[in-house]
């Protein structure tokens, strides 16, 4: 099947390669050092965003990458998935045109995913252009090849494309090595009937059945985007729910939508390893106790099991920067590692593995080498979006951890059912839950969190996050004015039933 041949598209960023070094005849190339202000190992969003932030403060800034510029996110992770759920997407909303009096004809919509990857890979390419032309704008050096960190902060660099070397030093040293898909025994990835998100990203037919394995964020939007374009999914989470980490409300609002797209989930379950036949296989799934209990046989297999850190990959031989028991680097509340003048940013260290998280450790590290005394990121009030159909936002505590810390709290709720906008189009299911704590009048007061499901809540999101991250009360909030018809509205809404005095709920 077609989903089975994938292939890595090449990057086709505009290279400023630095690998110098002459080849003496039967030698090996004899290393030049290069000097900079700033090295960052790693071109993924955490790295490439402090070398454009430490390029804008008028630093040199030498940037190592031994794959593409962009990393994991812009190749084979956020862009690229989420081009792919906007193909669903649009299949489901033709699929409900007749609703709006729009014909189809008789005939079932289709998707080509060959002309859905060209899009994809047409997104790639055009924001791997842009990213190279403000590196190369910005003056910033970039080494294309493997960089490990050795003593003095110097940076050995194999070119990808000679094998030479380079020598690279700097003042300071950013660490961005990033993150690897993660894999279970029994099911290695053969790139045939068992992918990861490297493969997946790539398909260019639908698979018949799939068990996707690993209910978190990855493995809830590979679900979601593969049921909407025609497979049947089976979801197996080890947890008692699916989306450990959101509340309680959101995570069964998402499950009950995966179970009326008769999306077969089930939680609690270990995989035991799965067994080839006739291009298919079978996967056996159960109990602790019995965790072959159950088999249900699949065209595909995807672990979206977390991401492995990539403490190791930049060598550390003679540094004092440590990796812990699970890969991680690790770094104080300022980013230092233990080697002075060396950060650690992104995926590779114990932070929630976001891209815009990284971009805003890059971005921290630079100002913090630079004096700046910039105030430390704090990984609970990050915002959190996951592009299941229906979407996941939140930023803050949930009611659980709020209470759980030792808060007194009040809840609201308001659902789309009743928003304006939702109805129009004819999205309504999903919720806004603000958790606000009890000041000492008795009354709500401070924001601790805000959790959104339903349509389009990754772009409602920003209102709740500077709430809950300015720490502003119900009373602070609640006197803003809120446009209507919009989605957005029922967060003005849920916030303002807290003050006492609500318009519809």
């Amino acid at each position: 099947a077609a989903w089975r041949s994938w292939r890595r598209s090449p990057c086709r960023c505009r290279w400023r390669a630095e690998t110098t070094g002459t080849r003496a005849a039967e030698s090996e190339p004899v290393p030049v050092t290069q000097r900079h202000d700033l090295v960052v190992v790693g071109g993924g969003p955490a790295g490439y965003a402090a070398a454009l932030y430490g390029a804008a403060a008028g630093l040199d800034v030498g940037l190592v990458e031994e794959h593409r510029i962009g990393g994991t996110c812009l190749h084979v992770g956020c862009i690229p998935a989420k081009e792919l759920l906007e193909t669903a997407s649009v299949l489901r909303t033709v699929r409900g045109a007749s609703a709006f009096g729009v014909g189809t004809g008789d005939a079932e919509p289709t998707v080509d995913l060959v002309v859905s990857q060209q899009r994809k890979q047409g997104v790639i390419d055009q924001l791997a252009k842009g990213l190279g032309s403000l590196l190369s704008g910005r003056n910033v050096t970039v080494y294309d090849g493997t960089g490990r960190l050795g003593v003095d902060h110097t940076v050995t660099v194999q070119s990808r494309s000679d094998g030479g070397s380079t020598l690279v030093q700097a003042d300071h040293v950013i660490l961005a090595t990033g993150s690897s898909p993660r894999t279970i025994g029994g099911f290695e990835v053969d790139g045939e009937l068992v992918v990861t998100s490297d493969e997946l990203l790539s398909i260019t037919e639908v698979p018949g059945r799939v068990a996707v394995i690993g209910g978190g964020a990855i493995g809830c939007e590979f679900a979601s985007m593969l049921s909407d374009l025609g497979s049947a999914v089976t979801l197996l989470e080890a947890l008692p729910e699916i989306l450990v980490g959101c509340d309680a409300d959101v995570a069964k609002t998402v499950r009950r939508s995966f179970r009326k797209r008769r999306i077969d989930v089930h939680t609690g379950v270990s995989v035991s390893g799965h067994e080839p036949a006739a291009g298919a296989t079978t996967v056996s799934y159960g109990s602790e106790a019995d965790p072959a209990a159950e088999q249900v046989e699949v065209d595909l297999v995807v672990m979206a099991v977390g991401r492995w850190p990539r403490g190791d990959s930049a060598g550390l031989v003679g540094t004092r920067v440590v990796v812990d028991d699970r890969g991680f680097i690790q770094v104080d509340d300022r980013l230092r590692t233990g080697e002075p003048g060396v950060y650690a940013v992104g995926d590779v260290i114990s932070t929630p593995q976001l891209a815009h998280v990284g971009f805003a450790e890059g971005m921290f590290a630079v100002r913090d080498l630079l004096g700046e005394s910039p105030a430390p990121l704090d990984p609970e009030t990050v915002p959190w979006c996951i592009y299941s159909h229906p979407e996941v936002a939140f930023a803050g505590m949930t009611e659980e951890a709020a209470r759980a810390a030792g808060h007194e709290v009040v809840v609201s709720s308001h659902r789309f059912a009743g928003n304006g906008r939702a109805m129009i189009v004819g999205d309504t299911e999903g919720l806004v839950k603000v958790v606000a704590e009890v000041g000492p009048d008795g009354r709500a007061g401070r924001i601790l969190g805000v959790h959104l499901v339903g349509p389009w809540v990754t772009e409602q999101l920003g209102q709740a996050y500077l709430a809950v991250n300015w720490e502003a009360t119900v009373d602070d909030v609640a006197a803003h004015i809120q446009p209507h018809p919009t989605l957005s509205e029922l967060f003005g809404e849920a916030v303002l039933s807290l003050t006492g005095r609500s318009l519809h709920g």
